[in-house]
């Protein structure tokens, strides 16, 4: 398992178009695949914060879901005092009813982590392009990740089986085209995940390519 091309990487810069595509096309969407009313809790990727998970809260509120932001500010990693924080944000959030956690890259691996904690507050795991399989350097952003963080990505500050499968319905959606993550990784072996679906975008486009958008509406409507 290797991380993607240098030219896969590149092509990441095209997410501005992505972007754009997804402001025109999430009220559409969230038009086509109603929701339920359910909390949907989405947790952002390395180095990233709320505001780059808007156009997918967006769609999530016009369909009928009830969205939540993480409420961390930038995601910095991972840590014993952010997952904590995380466990009390879901329980804020699901004082009447179980909620499903979206979780963009490493965000995801959060998802994933928090669910395993406490099965009981979450209706499922949604992962978008999330590095949960196989060699943990398989991405471009690892190195980075030991920078800001000060740990290997080998030698995680908590306790994690990170391909272990959370004891809930998981969906693992990857993209043949990411540029950051391999698409192994976040694809999963047999076992890892409920469901692998690909999606049509690159990994910066997860929470705003129109692909990505409906991909998230269509796992959120699957029967469990």
């Amino acid at each position: 398992m290797r991380a993607p091309s240098t030219r896969a990487m590149i092509a990441e810069l095209s997410a501005p178009w992505a972007w754009a595509r997804g402001r025109v096309a999430w009220r559409r969407l969230a038009r086509a695949y109603p929701g339920d009313g359910r909390p949907v809790l989405v947790l952002p990727g390395f180095l990233a914060d709320d505001r780059t998970t808007v156009t997918l809260r967006r769609m999530l509120g016009a369909a009928g879901y009830v969205p939540h932001g993480w409420g961390q500010g930038r995601n910095r990693g991972i840590s014993q005092a952010l997952l904590d924080r995380m466990l009390k944000r879901l329980e804020a959030v699901t004082r009447e009813r179980p909620a499903a956690i979206v979780g963009w890259s490493l965000g995801g691996l959060y998802a994933r982590e928090i669910a395993k904690r406490v099965p009981e507050r979450v209706e499922r795991v949604v992962t978008l392009g999330s590095p949960f399989s196989g060699d943990i350097r398989a991405n471009h952003a690892w190195r980075m990740y030991e920078r800001v963080t000060g740990h290997a990505v080998d030698q995680l500050p908590i306790a994690a089986v990170l391909a272990e499968k959370p004891p809930v319905p998981t969906f693992a959606l990857w993209s043949a085209r990411d540029g950051i993550v391999a698409p192994a990784a976040s694809r999963g072996l047999a076992g890892e995940a409920d469901a692998a679906i690909a999606v049509d975008c690159r990994h910066i486009g997860f929470t705003s390519d129109p692909a990505a958008l409906r991909a998230v509406l269509e796992v959120l409507r699957r029967a469990v």
